[in-house]
């Protein structure tokens, strides 16, 4: 018989105590994580304020006009950016009109619909969207877009004009010869060649928060008789709800913040008007871009003020998108 060694009563048999503490590689990862996260959040902090203490000057010296006055005369001493908030506002809104359809349609097919062996192609080339220089999508706006939309304008204007966002002013689209130089250069336009640059930012967000769908929520949807649609609309659309809101308003963030696209495209104007099919507006980025080159140091100090401000609206837009995103299910009780 076997028997079983004495313990030594003079042995430790306490519970050994579990350090969290990273060591080794994993401390040097830690900290080179924390170093760099800390540093970006210096940088932004830094360009905050920056641009706040720049911006301090003319707000004192306009008050809250400058946020309510459209006209931009720095000769006159009448500086506002009314108008051009309005018109970063409006092509941002048409860039998503357009982009979100897109990007959600296209993030439900690589995800659930197109063949494996073309998955890996398809997201590569969405995400090589991505990698376009904005000029290149300016170019392409202004060359081979711009007549296009023009004359899609033009049926728009014809048919819908009731509706006061595609009623165009002081043009007849019924005429034998259409002034198509009334709907050229508009924030439609711009809108257009905006929405191709954010879109594979929205639909990459979109298109990671699907594919992690748990498996086992899909495959319930099928086993009770629900189609491939059915299951798509009853599981992964509602588990993917707060990817699609925060991939939306990432690609909104960026769309606030477009220059050389919209710069190009866009005819400069100071009118704060909501008519997005007439030639015509401004943005914030674009006004920058634009004026900086030449402007004195008490117009340069505006121009600061007004990308002050597009910092902390683009600033509030992302920080809600990523409060979205990590309160979404995403990830939660995934099936291996």
């Amino acid at each position: 018989m076997t028997t079983l060694p004495v313990q030594d009563a003079s042995t430790d048999v306490r519970p050994r105590k579990l350090s969290r503490k990273a060591t080794g590689a994993d401390a040097v990862f830690v900290h080179t994580i924390r170093a760099v996260g800390a540093t970006v959040l210096v940088i932004t902090g830094g360009v905050g304020l920056f641009l706040g203490l720049q911006a301090y000057p003319t707000i004192k010296h306009y008050g809250f006009s400058f946020f309510t006055e459209a006209t931009w005369q720095p000769e006159a001493d009448i500086l506002g950016i009314a108008s051009v908030l309005t018109g970063t506002v409006m092509v941002a809104l048409v860039a998503m009109t357009i982009a979100f359809p897109l990007a959600l349609l296209t993030a439900l097919y690589i995800s659930e619909y197109a063949p494996a062996s073309m998955k890996s192609t398809l997201v590569s080339l969405v995400d090589l969207m991505a990698a376009v220089p904005s000029i290149v999508w300016g170019l392409w706006g202004y060359f081979l877009v711009m007549e296009h939309a023009a004359d899609f304008a033009v049926w728009l204007d014809k048919h819908a004009s009731w509706f006061p966002l595609f009623n165009v002013h002081d043009a007849d689209p019924n005429a034998a010869v259409v002034d198509i130089s009334r709907y050229s250069f508009s924030m439609f336009c711009a809108g257009i060649a905006v929405a191709m640059m954010v879109l594979p930012m929205s639909c990459a967000v979109m298109r990671q928060v699907f594919s992690q769908t748990p498996l086992g929520e899909k495959e319930a949807a099928l086993a009770l008789g629900a189609t491939k649609w059915g299951m798509v609309r009853s599981v992964v659309i509602p588990f993917g709800r707060g990817g699609i809101i925060g991939g939306t308003m990432l690609g909104l963030g960026r769309a606030l913040g477009e220059t050389i696209a919209v710069l190009l495209i866009l005819s400069p104007s100071f009118e704060v008007k909501g008519r997005v099919l007439e030639i015509g507006g401004n943005t914030v980025s674009a006004l920058i871009a634009g004026r900086f080159g030449d402007a004195s140091k008490s117009q340069l100090s505006a121009l600061l003020a007004a990308g002050f401000v597009l910092f902390i609206i683009t600033l509030l837009v992302n920080t809600v998108a990523a409060v979205i995103v990590n309160r979404s299910r995403s990830g939660a009780g995934t099936d291996a």
